[in-house]
């Protein structure tokens, strides 16, 4: 479910409500901060069963309901082993550019740090800086520069292909309230690609710090890319990236998620 649907709970016979929050909704951009609060408070009081997708958000929502529980993000670990199995197939639009390609895919709104992505193509001129995702931001806020190149949307089917040509991923995230309280798909998508991975540092992705390269400034992000393009990618390197994510699967999620659904519906029954 989502927030704006909580006056419905409780009106349709269902056994049971569940509301699945995968982001901090009043934080996000250009929304009624005051009103999706509102909304989002009520939908988790209402429900029987609320999962949410990062920790920082648990203590929270665990006072407005007890029946709260962390459920992050999986990843289609067979749709993106498609960028490192050699089934890829290279788009023209990205394969013919000069490398090191350094890529990022997802929307590219708000919370995107444009300038910080500006400023590592500024230092390294040579570089490919590749864009995949619709440009949610203003024509005057998108860095114009030889280097960086938004492509636009792609087809989800078609990430790996792209993915294949990173020779870096990226996650250059401004530090709003939202991000801090989000788990990005994408990271664990770059990592069953096998690609090394720059980021920012947040809550949930700090916990991959041992196979991501957490940034704390302009600065150290681009030390880290210069030394993720130094030093390539071993197959043992590829592999522990892989091995990361191997049990993150949307299939473990959705088995985990239901097994708490199934006992609740179960208790909920027995009470009727």
């Amino acid at each position: 479910m989502v927030p704006h649907l909580a006056s419905v709970v409780g009106r349709m016979g269902e056994r049971l409500s569940v509301y699945y929050c995968i982001d901090d909704y009043s934080a996000l951009p250009d929304v009624n901060e005051a009103a999706v609060k509102a909304m989002d408070e009520e939908m988790t009081r209402k429900a029987d069963l609320v999962f949410i997708a990062a920790q920082t958000l648990l203590d929270a929502k665990r006072q407005l309901n007890p029946a709260t529980r962390v459920s992050p993000h999986g990843v289609d670990l067979d749709h993106f082993a498609r960028a490192r199995d050699g089934s890829a197939r290279p788009p023209v639009d990205i394969g013919r550019l000069p490398r090191p390609v350094i890529g990022f895919f997802g929307l590219i709104e708000q919370w995107i740090d444009l300038k910080l992505v500006d400023y590592l193509a500024g230092q390294r001129p040579g570089w490919s800086f590749v864009m995949l995702g619709r440009v949610a931001v203003p024509e005057s806020d998108v860095p114009q520069r030889p280097n960086i190149h938004f492509l636009g949307v792609r087809p989800y089917s078609e990430l790996p292909d792209y993915g294949s040509q990173f020779d870096v991923a990226i996650i250059p995230y401004r530090l709003t309230r939202q991000v801090i309280n989000a788990n990005p798909i994408k990271l664990r998508e770059y990592l069953a690609m096998g690609k090394p991975i720059v980021s920012v540092s947040t809550p949930e992705i700090d916990k991959y710090s041992d196979v991501v390269r957490i940034a704390h400034s302009d600065q150290e992000f681009l030390a880290h890319l210069d030394g993720c393009v130094e030093a390539g990618s071993s197959p043992a390197e590829i592999a522990r990236r892989v091995e990361r994510v191997s049990q993150e699967g949307w299939d473990a999620r959705l088995t985990a998620v239901m097994a708490v659904v199934g006992t609740e519906l179960e208790r909920a029954d027995r009470e009727r």
